[in-house]
């Protein structure tokens, strides 16, 4: 099992005196966990489950009045009957109270946490995610290429459908270049032809997985495929050398100095894509217009400024909602309209992601990138 943490609160939120008497006696159980039930045997994951399930009985007995932790169990028991060990995705967000018992289905990986507190924060389920470093990188020479697929710990060979290998363009252009008695500009024109061919190859991967790119290969090489490349926007970074004959493991080693501030190279991306969605009118920004499309279920990338919540009014027709002081709220009062928008996208199978403050300042703190394309 992955790094587990357990948090414990008694601090209390002014609006939960609207529902019991005692706010501060209300248990909100998050309980966050990997899941895939395709990659781990039912029996395994059940046994986790009732493990963290008993040790929220346990605190709750220690800490709460005995009819508030029956209601709360007996809440999370009914939920738990039904857990689906079906789905594909990748990891299992349970929230109970005495009041209400909700299950989401993430495609996030996450490490194992159980905090039992006031209230239920859901962007801590975003904080919580585990990092994975993902990206692609090629690996070109003036004789072959080789694309990678590459994680925390993997590097995956991708086939293109287009050779690799430089010979195989050799018969294409041979007509072209009859006329060339150069011979170094013979090699100059199948050198493009070839890296040609394999940027194509990258516009399809890019399309599918939107990734940073990494290109490694000798200054010639790439100096040739940057003259031809229609992904130049996606390449984060050029390492000058001869890679050709490296292996995987050598790869990963000489790779650890340009992942190493991830967190920055991800915000960066994530940059690329609200550019590339605005281009294609697949982009809103905006808390009002972002929970509209939210709740309409086209949201694939919710992306956030980290610090940026929105208490709001909700109003009768539950469209429209604006901003008001803490101090005025009511029955209709969303303590935070961000992390209503963030529920809203995890339940119709989208992502999220928090930025620094000020890297939206363009687009009043918060985007949703709609489904389209590939998507």
């Amino acid at each position: 099992m992955n790094d587990k943490s357990y948090i414990m609160s008694t601090k209390h939120t002014p609006e939960f005196a609207e529902i019991i008497e005692s706010p501060n006696y209300i248990p909100c159980i998050s309980f966050i966990m990997p899941f895939e039930p395709k990659m781990n045997p039912k029996k395994e994951l059940a046994h986790q489950i009732k493990t963290g399930r008993d040790k929220i009985e346990q605190e709750l007995i220690s800490n709460f009045p005995k009819e508030l932790t029956d209601a709360t169990l007996k809440k999370m028991d009914l939920l738990l009957k039904d857990i689906n060990f079906n789905t594909h995705k990748k990891s299992i967000a349970i929230f109970v109270s005495p009041l209400m018992q909700k299950v989401y289905y993430l495609d996030i990986h996450v490490d194992e946490r159980i905090v039992i507190d006031d209230s239920f924060e859901i962007r801590d389920l975003i904080h919580n995610k585990k990092e994975v470093y993902r990206y692609l990188l090629a690996v070109l020479s003036g004789k072959s290429a080789k694309v990678y697929i590459c994680t925390n710990d993997s590097f995956s060979q991708v086939i293109l459908s287009q050779p690799n290998h430089i010979e195989a363009y050799k018969n294409e252009i041979a007509e072209k270049v009859a006329n060339f008695s150069d011979a170094n500009k013979r090699k100059e024109i199948l050198l493009d032809k070839f890296l040609r061919h394999i940027d194509n190859g990258i516009s399809l991967l890019l399309q599918a997985y939107k990734l940073p790119l990494f290109i490694m290969g000798t200054s010639r090489t790439i100096g040739h495929f940057k003259s031809i490349t229609h992904n130049e926007k996606m390449i984060v970074e050029t390492i000058h050398g001869n890679f050709e004959e490296k292996t995987h493991i050598e790869l990963q080693r000489l790779m650890q100095p340009y992942i190493k501030d991830w967190k920055n190279l991800k915000q960066q991306e994530l940059l690329k894509q609200i550019d590339e969605a605005f281009g294609n009118k697949k982009l809103t920004y905006g808390i009002q217009d972002v929970w509209k499309v939210a709740a309409q279920k086209r949201g694939r990338l919710l992306i956030v400024e980290k610090n940026y919540t929105y208490a709001a009014n909700k109003t009768k027709n539950d469209e429209i909602f604006s901003r008001i002081e803490t101090s005025l709220k009511n029955a209709f009062y969303i303590k935070d309209a961000v992390d209503d928008v963030i529920e809203k996208v995890l339940e119709s199978g989208g992502n999220v992601e928090f930025v620094e403050d000020g890297s939206l300042a363009d687009y009043q703190k918060i985007v949703l990138i709609e489904y389209y394309g590939n998507y």
